[in-house]
């Protein structure tokens, strides 16, 4: 079998190389590895590593290879922060954009306070876990390096409460959330109902598992402590399963550049939140200047709006059930604010960002966690006379090829 060259990394973490003198996406591969490779179609998997890259390391996490949760942990950490950073130049350059983008900001193993498993019963038991890479197969995760060891600690309790739940038929979702008082779990189960049965079984395992709250396909089955997150200190009880940043230290980094942006204006009054959540943004501006905050989201505005009522000492805070995808807050009525953040989806905010570059807003920080969407949005700002600051990724999705950045735009 003829030997090729991992030549670089694709935008997805996989690895290139030259067959025939077609390109091929490898799974597990180095930039600078020589391997020979089994081809299905633009697809190929490494058979043997003749010469292995500088850049390739033994994996910490003994799941590596079958685990669809991390498909970088055979890199060492630098090239991967050096990789992230190209991934937001590229994008900007593909749409003309020439910025300083500064290093990497890296997470910790272990210091994701949300994860999202699968589960499913089998002949055995309930399997709870991650899937395999393009496959339906889920693979147990004991000791993972990603997840927060309050999550891995309970996940026997988890598969034990699921028991009663789950059907051969289908597969469960389990979201679980580290709160200030135990963890949130909201599993979605299509298929079972929460009957009063049911609700019982779950009601005594939950409590038994120690949890701060649990629901079942939305529904509560108890909440035993409030499940609080802290926004910088203030506190916010969340929606079951709602939208968090993944991890708490990213999200600080995050809101740091936005505070930095915010307190740099004299005597801000009014300011707005564009796709706010539950106010990690929102919460700490209000110790500044007055909020509104909009999101299409009922749970996580339900959720924002109680915190300002339990919280004291903050500017008042106006939060909104908006869809800013169809119905974008409009340059007249963007003009009353000194200063506006967005953190929208993957998709981006194409037209709330049209509406954004014909306003008067002095100052917009914006928050992305996709690199090509960002650089598209980015272009519209700049394209109706804005300026762009430096933008500073964040790896807050550890050994995956996902970034998040955030930059701050001014108007010239």
């Amino acid at each position: 079998m003829d030997k090729v060259t991992i030549t670089e990394l694709a935008h997805k973490g996989d690895g290139v190389a030259l067959v025939d003198g077609q390109p091929v996406f490898v799974d597990g591969a180095a930039p600078g590895d020589v391997v020979s490779l089994n081809t299905d179609g633009a697809r190929a998997k490494i058979v043997a590593v003749h010469e292995a890259s500088s850049h390739r390391v033994t994996p910490p996490c003994n799941h590596a290879g079958h685990c669809g949760g991390c498909t970088l942990q055979h890199l060492n950490d630098r090239f991967v922060a050096d990789w992230k950073r190209d991934q937001i130049v590229t994008a900007l350059a593909h749409r003309g954009i020439d910025a300083d983008v500064a290093s990497t900001v890296c997470m910790p193993p272990r210091s994701r306070r949300r994860a999202v498993f699968a589960a499913r019963r089998n002949s055995s038991g309930v399997v709870l876990g991650f899937h395999e890479k393009s496959s339906g197969h889920i693979v147990e995760v004991p000791g993972c390096w990603v997840i927060d060891p309050a999550i891995t600690a309970a996940i026997p309790q988890l598969e034990t409460l699921l028991a009663d739940g789950l059907t051969r038929r289908g597969e469960a979702r389990v979201s679980v959330t580290t709160t200030q008082n135990g963890l949130d779990v909201a599993v979605e189960m299509p298929g079972k109902p929460l009957d009063g049965k049911l609700l019982s079984r779950l009601s005594a395992a939950g409590q038994s598992a120690g949890l701060a709250r649990l629901t079942w396909n939305g529904e509560p089955v108890a909440q035993w402590l409030d499940p609080v997150i802290l926004f910088d200190g203030l506190a916010c009880t969340p929606p079951a399963g709602g939208f968090l940043q993944a991890v708490e230290a990213a999200e600080a980094v995050l809101r740091g550049k936005v505070m930095e942006a915010l307190k740099g204006l004299k005597r801000p009054k009014r300011t707005v939140d564009l796709f706010s959540g539950c106010g990690a943004f929102a919460l700490p501006m209000a110790r500044l200047a007055k909020v509104d905050a909009f999101d299409s989201d009922g749970g996580a505005v339900a959720s924002l709006d109680q915190a300002v009522r339990n919280l004291q000492g903050l500017k008042p805070v106006v939060s909104s059930r908006r869809d800013l995808f169809r119905r974008p807050l409009l340059p007249q009525d963007l003009k009353v604010y000194d200063f506006a953040v967005i953190d929208p989806p993957r998709a981006g905010a194409a037209a709330q960002v049209e509406q954004l570059a014909a306003s008067s807003v002095p100052v917009i920080a914006s928050v992305s966690c996709n690199p090509g969407t960002f650089a598209r949005d980015a272009r519209t700002l700049i394209d109706g006379g804005y300026e762009m600051g430096e933008v500073t990724p964040v790896d807050q999705f550890r050994w995956s090829p996902h970034v998040e950045l955030v930059a701050v735009f001014k108007r010239a």
